[in-house]
């Protein structure tokens, strides 16, 4: 025992020497970013303890094998009637002249996305939960089949109580109905919609039920896509939420603009796709055949793909997405979004897109609605600008439009903001479009809110007092978690 006792030193040293190189081989291993691999591995080494403790809390990424968790035993299955690929002489009647170039975008699609970009597809711009909201429940009030919904908040108020109606009429005519809550997004409300509808008989399910929703790992991996199928023939996707706030023309206490479109066409199948993986991960059940997927005629000229994303198998998918666009871009690109905090990747590509020559214009709430978000954004800004990127900065109310073109001929539409929360941690779906008829439809949309906006300068943004700098630079630091 005395031995013992007289060599626990060396048994420490030896413990802590197998600690490190553990961790250092698990470092070097995981860590793709060069920078923070480094720094891990010289806690590590130089405070055994400290740097040991502190990157196993901190440092191990355990968002991925949770996302994977979450969707083990859910893949994607194939569909009876899978959409059709866009043939290559359609795309090349569509993508001729000025817009040749945007077939580089195809193939990244092709290459990344994992779904065909499809033809003959049909989109309406709906501004606001004044033409979105009764375009849905129209669509819900003339549904004879199917009708299935994600979102991540559907507000127990006035507007939901209008498509809970809606729902459980739709259920009384014998249409099957499948409803999916994001569960922090279901507890915005207090009773929970979740409560409410299934006392409609409505079938719900939460996304990803947290039993302590405040924990912060739990406040990613968030289903965050917002998509409407009405028998597999109609499809509506975008960025609003159900919330009494989008009615504008109500005069709500906490007014939100936002957009939102109605697609027919084959891209509807990729949109109830989406639904489908999802609900089969929160209750099991796949929904398949004619009831929920329908054989869908061409409806317009637009081609168009659905791009899931998410922290599992799909990760990153949509990032890529844009950064291709960034780099495929020749003349213009315009962003609008209402959360801008964009990782050291794709700030480059902004910085690199604006640098070639291409007018790249960002629009961005001058006031958001989370105040750490927006200390956050506004510390990029300084670099953006620097680089020729131009910032424009909308006022009241607060807009949560969420729109990507490039050059008249490509455009982004859907759920994802440009921040991590987005692009890394939740689950998103948008729909990339060629078509240079709805891409022209989405620039009168940025149109009408550069005549609103106020330009930021870099020479102004450069000049504000050390205070607010200092406090945008230390929200800065939360920014892979915002």
């Amino acid at each position: 025992m005395r031995h013992l006792w007289q060599a626990w030193p060396l048994l420490l040293a030896f413990l802590a020497l197998t600690v490190a190189v553990a961790l250092t081989l698990h470092i070097v291993l995981t860590k793709r970013n060069t920078s923070a691999a480094v720094a891990w591995v010289g806690l590590v080494w130089l405070s055994p303890v400290v740097g040991a403790v502190s990157y196993v809390l901190l440092g191990v990424n355990r968002i991925h094998k949770r996302a994977r968790e979450i969707r083990s035993g859910v893949a994607s299955f194939p569909l009876e009637s899978p959409p059709l690929p866009c043939p290559d002489e359609t795309m090349e009647d569509v993508l001729s002249g000025d817009l040749f170039h945007l077939r580089a975008m195809v193939r990244v699609g092709d290459r990344v996305a994992g779904r065909p970009l499809t033809a003959g597809n049909q989109a309406e711009l709906l501004e606001n939960g004044d033409q979105a909201f009764p375009a849905m429940l129209k669509a819900i009030g003339e549904a004879r089949r199917s009708i299935t919904l994600v979102t991540y908040i559907f507000d127990n108020d006035a507007a939901g109580e209008q498509f809970r109606a809606a729902l459980e009429g739709a259920v009384a005519r014998g249409v099957e109905v499948r409803v999916l809550i994001d569960d922090v997004g279901a507890r915005y409300s207090v009773p929970s919609m979740v409560s409410v509808l299934r006392k409609a008989g409505i079938e719900v399910a939460r996304f990803h039920p947290a039993l302590i929703p405040w924990v912060t790992t739990y406040l990613n991996l968030r289903n965050h896509r917002k998509i409407l199928v009405v028998d597999g023939r109609i499809g509506f996707t975008g960025g609003m939420n159900i919330r009494q706030g989008n009615l504008l023309a109500e005069r709500p206490d906490h007014p939100v603009r936002d957009l939102h479109f109605r697609f027919e066409g084959p891209v509807v199948i990729e949109l109830q796709e989406a639904f489908v993986e999802d609900w089969a991960v929160a209750t099991g059940e796949h929904l398949q055949g004619e009831r929920w997927f329908a054989s869908l005629e061409p409806r317009g000229d637009i081609l168009a793909r659905g791009i899931t994303d998410g922290p599992d198998v799909h990760f990153e998918k949509l990032q890529t997405i844009i950064m291709g666009a960034l780099a495929t871009a020749e003349r213009r690109v315009r962003v609008v979004t209402p959360y801008f905090i964009p990782d050291d990747r794709l700030l480059e590509s902004l910085h690199v897109a604006a640098l070639r020559g291409v007018e790249v214009e960002v629009y961005l709430p001058e006031r958001g609605n989370l105040p750490l978000v927006q200390w956050a954004s506004q510390a990029h800004w300084q670099r953006a600008l620097d680089k020729g990127v131009r910032i424009f900065l909308t006022g009241e109310p607060f807009d949560h439009s969420k729109v990507m073109t490039v050059d008249g001929g490509w455009g982004l539409v859907g759920s994802a903001n440009w921040d991590p929360r987005s692009l890394q941690l939740n689950f998103e779906f948008n729909v990339e479009a060629f078509d240079p008829a709805l891409v022209a439809e989405l620039d009168a949309f940025v149109d009408r809110r550069c005549k609103e906006a106020t330009v930021l300068t870099a020479e102004a943004w450069a000049s504000r007092p050390f205070l607010p700098r200092l406090r945008d630079a230390t929200a800065r630091l939360a920014s892979p978690l915002l």
